[in-house]
């Protein structure tokens, strides 16, 4: 692994154990991209920057003939001068006109990777864990720098990449565009996959070929978004789980962003990711600088699977933090589904009491605790307990809870306000919000202005002072709706475009003060489910709720897609009541646990009012979810059959040391006079013998990966089967 730079061939190679990526300074001081994929020995490719005529309509680079900009992969490409296609960067000036002219101007080369101001990030914990290469570029005229950074990690073929833009002028300039990242393709042979959905279906996974023009995904939301994740990737056409060239692109952002694809004229592929450029503008005055989000680019050989495990590896060990990173998750049960908003303190103990008995580790209060919160139509930023339905207070309960063996987790959404409360009633003007018109609620409620100060601090002590007046162990940080009308009182006209950025930079704000200030609470964020699930919220909170939909069946989908990007000890997975509450399907409750079993399992239902026949199996789910959760959380996953393209769905989950797996078997629907069928399984060791742990039965590894694991007959709608087996030898 390592960073090198040609001197004579003015050449960087960015180099990791199993990738390349290489990059070159132009005669004319442009920077240029000329490979990203597997690794080479040779960083000797300048040739394939050639010089030809193409025609009048592609302008000359500093008229040097046969030199045109647009026709060679660039770096980090401004627009106009003269490439024309979709730029990384655009800049206002203050004459009006917005082209740039970025060239080479150094370059550091060091150990380790620097924290971005105010931003999530990856991280190390020892400077040679890692190396970055920093470069930075200046447009003469304006007087203006981009810094870029690109580093690389010993153990994870990723690069993260971010940008740094200074000006070092004495006149304001405003910041129109400015992408994390862009990888320009001398061809566009690719297929174009990201994950897309709404509420309650979030991250389905879809794939369809590149096409000339331009083809993105984005959000204007003010946050990533259940309609589209901040993840995409470029595959061979052939690329399956196991086999092709895969090229993913992550961005570490909760807010807007954009990820676009642009194929040219001459069918190259350029590829974007960053902050999006609609609806936003930022001044940037003498002096001063803007740091852009970091995107996480992985290229994988080996298929999506090769791609996955790489994220997952780098987001479980290198982004999410804390005391709960390395930490089995525990079981819980959340009283939502169960109560909504009706249930007082001794429904909720009747509940823990059951729960504890099973072997259940945490009881989660969920919405409706605080103010006089009886629905959804009040009291949101009064946080304060509601004493009718907590008799005694917090801490009562709590300590109540804690004596049956179970900790105590809270539900809050902080990042919203009720015009009905009291908070409201005192600042009607810390609400996102355009003096004089409508202010659009939905669920009831509006964001607050996170873009403020005052308001973000008052948020810090709210919060606090209820996580202090009790012991408690675990905090689910929802948000319920996205923003509209957007703006601040507290900004001028020039810094209005600017809101939807602070409010993210504010957010982040509060999220290191509190996590910092309460290391040993296990935080999970949600938002309406999976409405926010990024690698930005990770690095604070490393456990995500997937979604507001809990039917097994839909949450096939939900989760193969997740997984995609996000490692499964972030995904948050409950076994809810049947008929479900989000579609009305009744799914036997052993095949319940099986789907919950492939994240951070626990219960969303109320378990006093089942059979004791129920309460057994859970009984028996809570033990043996126990037995294989290490290697769920912290192995290697696998997907073994899709659930979008098929009445099946399978998947294992593989211990790091390769001796003990998981595997988890569904079909949706029954189907007659069919024999029974063999799932194989994957990266196991042909030489070795396997014990299926259920069976006593012991088979070869290339016999369960070539042959395969007897299903065995499933009669009727959604079954489930779960395997462990253990290597013997």
């Amino acid at each position: 692994m390592g960073i090198r730079f040609n001197e004579e061939k003015k050449i960087f190679n960015i180099e990791t154990k199993n990738i390349s990526y290489i990059l070159s300074i132009l005669e004319t001081g442009h920077l240029v991209h000329l490979y990203w994929g597997r690794k080479i020995k040779s960083n000797k490719i300048d040739y394939i920057i050639t010089k030809r005529e193409y025609g009048s309509f592609l302008a000359n680079l500093d008229n040097i003939k046969g030199l045109h900009l647009e026709a060679i992969a660039q770096e980090y490409p401004g627009y106009g001068n003269p490439d024309l296609r979709s730029p990384a960067i655009q800049i206002k000036l203050s004459d009006g006109s917005t082209v740039t002219d970025f060239r080479y101007e150094s370059h550091k080369i060091f150990k380790g990777k620097k924290k971005l101001n105010g931003l999530p990030a990856t991280y190390v914990e020892d400077d040679n864990e890692a190396e970055t290469l920093e470069i930075t570029l200046k447009d003469k005229l304006a007087n203006l720098r981009v810094v870029l950074f690109y580093t690389i990690f010993e153990d994870y073929n990723a690069i993260a990449r971010s940008c740094k833009i200074i000006n070092d002028s004495s006149k304001e300039v405003e910041i129109l565009r400015v992408l994390s990242a862009n990888v320009d393709f001398n061809h566009s042979d690719f297929d174009f996959i990201h994950l897309s959905g709404a509420w309650a279906r979030e991250r389905h996974i879809v794939r369809n070929p590149l096409r000339l023009g331009g083809q993105s995904i984005e959000s204007r939301r003010g946050a990533s978004s259940h309609a589209q994740n901040p993840f995409m990737a470029l595959v061979s056409p052939n690329t399956d789980e196991d086999h092709g060239d895969v090229y993913g692109f992550n961005l570490i952002y909760s807010g807007n962003f954009l990820a676009n694809v642009e194929v040219d004229m001459h069918s190259n592929a350029r590829a974007q990711i960053g902050i999006n450029p609609f609806d936003f503008i930022w001044n940037i005055g003498p002096g001063e600088e803007f740091q852009a989000p970091e995107a996480v680019m992985v290229y994988s050989p080996n298929g999506l699977t090769g791609m996955s495990h790489i994220y997952h590896d780098l987001y479980r060990d290198r982004l999410s933090r804390g005391y709960y990173r390395d930490k089995e998750r525990p079981i819980l049960i959340n009283n939502w589904e169960a109560t909504y908003f009706d249930f007082n303190s001794e429904k909720i103990k009747e509940i823990a009491k059951e729960a504890s008995k099973l072997g259940i580790e945490l009881f989660v209060l969920d919405d409706g605790w605080f103010g006089k919160r009886n629905n959804d139509e009040s009291s949101l930023g009064d946080w304060f307990v509601n004493k009718e339905k907590i008799k005694g207070g917090l801490n009562l309960l709590v300590s109540e809870i804690n004596e049956m063996g179970m900790k105590f987790g809270l539900w809050f959404e902080p990042e919203m306000i009720s015009p009905n409360s009291k908070l409201y009633k005192e600042h009607p003007d810390w609400c996102i919000h355009i003096e004089g018109r409508l202010k659009s609620q939905a669920r009831n409620q509006l964001v607050l202005d996170l873009s403020r100060e005052e308001v973000c601090d008052a948020i810090i002590k709210m919060i606090s002072d209820i996580l202090k007046s009790a012991p408690i162990s675990y905090v689910k940080w929802d948000m319920n709706r996205n923003m509209s009308e957007i703006g601040s009182s507290a900004w001028p006209a020039k810094k209005q475009k600017e809101v939807a950025h602070r409010y993210i930079l504010g957010l982040y704000r509060i999220l290191e003060k509190i996590t910092s200030d309460f290391p040993n609470i296990l935080f999970e964020s949600c938002s309406g489910g999976g409405g926010r699930y990024d690698g930005g919220m990770l690095y604070y909170m490393p456990q995500t709720w997937t979604s507001d939909d809990t039917d097994a069946i839909e949450r096939l989908k939900i989760q193969e897609g997740t997984s995609l990007v996000y490692p499964l000890s972030s995904m948050g997975s409950h076994v809810s009541a049947v008929p479900n509450h989000q579609v009305g399907r009744i799914t036997s409750l052993y095949t319940r646990g099986v789907v919950a079993m492939a994240g951070n399992f626990g219960y969303e239902l109320d378990i006093t009012k089942m059979s004791d026949k129920e309460k057994e199996e859970i009984k028996n789910q809570v033990v043996f979810y126990k037995k294989i959760r290490s290697t769920v959380q912290y192995g290697d996953f696998y997907r073994l059959i899709s659930a979008f393209n098929s009445n099946e769905a399978a998947w294992m989950n593989l211990s790091k040391d390769k001796k003990y797996l998981v595997v988890s078997y569904v079909k949706k629907y029954g189907e007659a006079n069919v024999k029974p069928k063999r799932l194989k399984l994957k990266a196991l060791d042909e030489d070795a013998l396997y014990k299926v742990n259920e069976t006593g039965e012991i088979f070869g590894g290339d016999e369960l990966m070539y042959i395969g694991l007897e299903i065995g007959e499933l009669f009727g709608d959604y079954q489930g089967r779960n395997w462990t087996l253990n290597k013997i030898n």
